[in-house]
């Protein structure tokens, strides 16, 4: 019987969400699958994986807000005006719609 390797987690390729967002069909899947999850911080942090998807440089130029300030504002941990998720949401070319 062969001995198996020990793999470190440090060894393993760093996973990127940014890496699977490819298609509008993939971003708009990723972002549904987290607003159900019903977390605004979360919710923050897809808009920010999104934008770097599509070029955070872009959206920043797009959005009116400058890239560090993007950076800062769509991190998890960031609790941003709703003002600069909206100019965001915008420059993506997204919508947010409310469905009863």
């Amino acid at each position: 019987m062969a001995k198996m390797k020990k793999i470190k987690l440090s060894e393993l390729p760093k996973f990127d969400v940014v890496d699977y967002l490819k298609t509008e069909k993939d971003i708009a899947g990723y972002l549904n699958a987290v607003l159900e999850d019903g977390d605004p911080a979360l919710f923050v942090a897809a808009i920010g994986d999104i934008s770097r998807a599509k070029g955070m440089s872009a959206i920043a130029k797009k959005s009116g807000v400058t890239r560090e300030s993007l950076y800062r504002a769509l991190k998890i941990e960031a609790r941003p005006r709703f003002e600069t998720v909206a100019k965001v949401i915008h420059a993506l070319g997204m919508k947010l719609s409310v469905h009863a």
